[in-house]
This record gives C-alpha cells, sequence and structure tokens, in this order.
C-alpha cells in the first residue's frame, strides 16, 4: 500500500507539473517573436483582427524592414477581400501602391503560404516578415516554413490582439478557446506532418 500511495504521489506530482508547463509555456510557444532585422518583403495574413494585423505590417515597412508588402486573404462574405482592405489601409497610411501585393485568393493558412510563395517568386525575394496575430504565429510560421521551404528566410512578429495575451490565456473565453484550438491544431501538424 506504501508503494502504491509513493507511486500515485509521483504521478499526481508529474502530471500537475505538466498541467503548470502548459498554462505556463503553451502562450509563449504559440508566439515566436524574432529579432528584427531587414527583409525582402513583409507578408500579413488576414483572419483576427485583420486590421489590426495590417497595422502591424504597415507600421514595420515605415521603419524600413523591408521594400515591398504582401497582403493574403480573401473575403469572408460577398465583399471584397481581406487583402484588398489591407492595401486600401495602407494606401491610406500613405504607403506606394507600387510595393504592395496581394493575394485575394487564399482562405486558409496553408493558401496564405502557396500563395505568397508565388509572388515572392515573381518579386525574386527569399526573406521575409511574417505578420499575424500572436496566437497564431507559431502555425503560420510552420506552414511557410514547410511550403516555402529551406531557401526561405522567415522571421515573426505578431500584430497586437486586446482579446489574447501570451501569459494570461486562460482568464478570458476567447483568449481561452483559440489557444486551446491553435494548440491541437499545431499537435496535428507536428505529429501528421499534414500542414492543409
Amino acid at each position: 500500500m506504501k508503494k502504491f500511495l509513493i507511486t500515485a504521489g509521483i504521478i499526481l506530482a508529474i502530471l500537475t507539473i505538466l498541467v503548470v508547463v502548459f498554462f505556463a509555456g503553451v502562450g509563449y510557444y504559440l508566439s515566436p517573436q524574432s529579432k528584427l532585422e531587414k527583409t525582402d518583403a513583409i507578408v500579413v495574413i488576414s483572419g483576427g483582427q485583420t486590421t489590426s494585423r495590417a497595422d502591424k505590417g504597415i507600421d514595420l515597412y515605415k521603419q524600413g524592414y523591408a521594400k515591398n508588402i504582401i497582403f493574403s486573404g480573401a473575403a469572408l462574405d460577398d465583399g471584397p477581400s481581406n487583402a484588398s482592405a489591407m492595401k486600401q489601409q495602407a494606401l491610406e497610411a500613405g504607403v506606394n501602391e507600387n510595393i504592395i501585393h496581394t493575394d485575394e485568393a487564399s482562405q486558409d493558412t496553408y493558401q496564405n503560404a502557396e500563395n505568397s510563395k508565388k509572388i515572392l517568386e515573381d518579386l525574386h525575394e527569399k526573406k521575409i516578415i511574417l505578420v499575424t496575430s500572436p496566437y497564431h504565429q507559431r502555425r503560420a510560421y510552420e506552414t511557410f516554413k514547410q511550403v516555402l521551404g529551406p531557401e526561405y528566410t522567415i522571421l515573426n512578429q505578431s500584430a497586437f490582439d486586446d482579446r489574447w495575451s501570451k501569459s494570461h490565456w486562460w482568464g478570458r473565453g476567447f483568449a481561452y478557446n483559440i489557444t486551446l484550438s491553435e494548440s491541437a491544431k499545431l499537435f496535428y501538424i507536428l505529429v501528421t506532418g499534414n500542414y492543409r
């Protein structure tokens, strides 16, 4: 009986540590951030808080971190595409139209990567800053890395999202749900190798 209690105690302690590590670390894992340096292009993919994502890409461009911006994302409804809306946002912010490139067809992260690669190939560019929401950054990075291949360099920079915090993601309904959802999707990708 004593051995059983000791074994049960050890198992409970290990499970407790794993839960604590998950809750404390998963937000940081989902949201990798790179040290900024000059690149060829900034790729902004649409999704949650698309306006904030576009703002981040525009700000990075204005700071001189790239010579081109790619906005990627289809329409959510029958209106203009997210890419078109982000382009308009950039134009209104004073960005030169000649350096803006759009992919208006992508409906998921894999398509964002595929269609952005076509634009990058046309531009002969190999080094990018990838901008998305913080909770989506890791999965987007892994997907782009798979699609673009080893000859590309990808730096990560997340846009601000007031609904999510990497250190306190469990405190709100949206943040909790999106963190578990992104973790599950990422786990699936890493285990199966299926990025679609």
